[in-house]
């Protein structure tokens, strides 16, 4: 049985926030957008329809309970969610929360303009905030 192993690609380009029963939920080093992203727990992955149902309805019990809390914390005029797997073939799912004065609105994120890196303390205030809106929404 194969272990889970997060793709180098998904590890380079985000951080850790938090740990769900099924996922890790990542925050993405753009700051041009909130974005996170949930990854499934699971060895050997690439469609939602790779997990087992019981799965699969943990996966969007969790992304909801990561929107609500992406919708408490930003007042966004949209919250995108995707699950792509085109660069990154391991599954996992984008929540991206967008506005209207975003620099890529209304087109989609990606390919616009290169990613922004959050400045060290900006990233990881918003990581504590976005964990502990999390948190209290888990365990109310």
């Amino acid at each position: 049985m194969s272990h889970f192993v997060l793709h180098p690609q998904l590890q380079q380009d985000s951080e850790l926030v938090i740990e769900l029963t099924l996922c890790e939920v990542r925050l993405i080093n753009d700051a041009h957008y909130p974005w996170l992203i949930l990854v499934p727990k699971v060895a050997d992955i690439q469609d939602v329809i790779d997990l087992s149902e019981v799965q699969q309805q943990t996966l969007w019990q969790e992304s909801a309970l990561v929107s609500r809390a992406l919708k408490h914390l930003f007042t966004a005029d949209k919250l995108n969610i995707a699950a792509l797997g085109n660069m990154v073939p391991q599954l996992h799912l984008h929540h991206i929360v967008r506005f209207k004065h975003d620099i890529s609105w209304p087109k989609p994120i990606w390919g616009q303009v290169p990613a922004k890196a959050y400045i060290d303390a900006d990233k990881i205030t918003l990581i504590n905030r976005i964990r502990t809106e999390i948190e209290l929404r888990k365990n109310p």
